[in-house]
């Protein structure tokens, strides 16, 4: 009867986030042809209000709501390395997306590669680009599928026999499929209200159990502390120690520089309309981590209540603990919530995929004559066949091996900062030298990440006593080093860099809707 309850209540969340994501299209009717711009990013039209839930949707996903406070409740206050690195992205974002926002509005770019490919003029420096976002985000959409898995085996929802929960979430994903399908952007941008109002309501039902059951924040942190002193409590440590203070700092900074280059990130920028949306919804962005930071907490009052998850299944810690706590029906409604969080971002990422498929590899190197309609055609297929790939890379190799290749991607998607970031605001670096520095920080991080066991964090200086930090921000500093260098010598030689397509105007040449932040999806 309660595992009735909790399915029966989870898939009524389920069904009402799939019948608006099927009613996408009467949000926006549009006499238009079909194009990228409108598939891709809902005719850059999203204002203020749409913006915030859909950013905040596809930053803070399903996994994300699993797998911090399963590091808190496996690794104590490593963890909390997400909160400052969320803190962080807001002032970046604050400065760079309404900067890229407009050169891309002004030269009609619909992706990142599409900017590097006019900034520095160079179509290898744009593909290495568009492949390593492709191949950063792969992973990333396969993790939300596991953040449902967890949520689907706490629950009871997928019983002994796997293969239920299995289906469950093949339908679900299948759903998503032709929601996007029909709908490109606006799809996730009608679910990430609903998204937004069942997270945020779930998480604040739950924190305030579990401070009625401990008797405050304090109370929490004394069980938790005690629980961890027990014989068998675990390493965790509440306290960071003093190794692990770079480790702690550094993860914080690159994770936040490697965010703003994902391409499903940069999808949803381009998709507002126009730079004073941006600017306002960054400084709305600390809404979404605060509620990081209090799954965060869950973590540590899961090792207080004494949840026990089977060896290597960390993430299903909060799920555990909302099933222990909550009755039924309640319940059943927080793992739908958690489950319609991995849904935003796994339809976002797989139109940014596809949509990078499209623009920078099939139409620059495949079909440059490719017409708007067929454009969309293609990206609609690339979109369906990134859904297939990450069901079946998750059912095809274990949890860990998606977990490694996307702190992998991590690792890989930062070493296009310098062409991307840095390329906003100078040109002073060689476009070769971006390629070369490009190579060498891959090569860099991903040797350093498999040398370590697919650690996030390795050591950085000579043997012996060097301090851990983030593999991609190591692979970083390399490969800005190349860049620096490998400019300095092509300049010294006169090697011609390319045309110069992309002004630095801030201003559209075509001027956007008006931003009255309440433009519907």
């Amino acid at each position: 009867m309660t595992e009735g309850a909790v399915a029966a209540a989870f898939l009524a969340v389920i069904g009402a986030a799939s019948l608006l994501a099927a009613r996408a299209r009467r949000f926006h009717t549009t006499g238009t042809l079909p194009s990228l711009d409108g598939w891709a990013l809902a005719d850059r039209s999203l204002g203020t209000g749409w913006t915030w839930l859909l950013l905040g949707g596809t930053i803070f996903t399903a996994y994300t709501f699993t797998a911090v406070p399963g590091l808190a409740y496996g690794n104590g206050a490593l963890a909390f390395f997400a909160v400052p690195y969320t803190v962080i992205v807001c002032p970046m974002a604050f400065v760079l997306l309404p900067r890229l926002w407009a050169v891309a509005r002004e030269h009609g770019y619909i992706t990142v590669a599409d900017f590097v490919r006019g900034r520095h003029g160079s179509p290898p420096l744009a593909l290495a680009v568009a492949l390593t976002g492709i191949l950063a985000t792969m992973p990333y959409l396969a993790l939300q599928l596991l953040g449902i898995r967890a949520v689907l085996d706490a629950g009871g929802i997928n019983p002994a026999d796997t293969a239920t929960g299995d289906l469950v979430m093949v339908v679900l994903f299948a759903g998503l499929a032709v929601a996007t399908y029909r709908h490109g952007l606006r799809a996730p941008a009608v679910i990430s209200g609903f998204k937004g109002v069942a997270v945020f309501a779930s998480v604040l039902a739950l924190v305030w159990l579990v401070l009625d059951e401990f008797g405050g924040p304090g109370g929490v942190f004394d069980a938790a502390g005690t629980a961890l002193a027990a014989p068998g409590g675990g390493e965790a440590s509440l306290l960071l120690t003093p190794d692990q203070q770079p480790a702690f700092a550094s993860l914080a900074l690159g994770s936040a520089l490697a965010l703003l280059m994902y391409p499903h990130i940069l999808t949803v920028s381009f998709a507002a309309s126009g730079p004073s949306t941006l600017r306002k919804v960054c400084v709305g962005l600390p809404g979404w981590t605060a509620v990081l930071a209090l799954f965060g907490l869950l973590g540590i009052a899961a090792v207080a209540a004494g949840v026990r998850t089977p060896a290597g299944s960390a993430e299903s810690a909060v799920p555990m603990l909302v099933d222990r706590l909550m009755p039924a029906p309640l319940a059943g409604l927080v793992f739908g919530a958690i489950t319609v969080g991995a849904l935003v971002p796994a339809a976002v990422m797989s139109v940014a995929a596809a949509t990078s498929f499209v623009r920078n590899v099939y139409v620059e190197y495949v079909h440059p004559t490719a017409t708007p309609k067929r454009q969309v055609r293609i990206a609609k297929a690339v979109s369906l066949t990134a859904k297939v790939g990450a069901v079946a890379f998750v059912f095809g190799l274990r949890d860990q091996a998606a977990i490694n290749l996307q702190l992998l991607g991590g690792v890989w998607i930062l070493q296009i900062f310098p062409a991307v970031a840095i390329g906003l605001y100078t040109r002073w670096p060689h476009p070769r030298a971006l390629l070369t520095g490009w190579a060498a920080g891959m090569g860099f991080g991903t040797v350093m990440v498999v040398r370590e066991g697919f650690s996030p964090v390795v050591p950085f200086g000579p043997s012996g006593h060097s301090p851990e930090i983030y593999a991609g921000l190591a692979a970083l500093l390399v490969n800005l080093a190349v860049v620096v260098v490998g400019t300095v010598l092509l300049r010294w030689r006169g090697t011609p860099r390319g045309p110069d397509a992309t002004s630095l105007s801030s201003r559209p040449a075509v001027q956007p809707r008006p931003e009255t932040g309440t433009s519907s999806p």
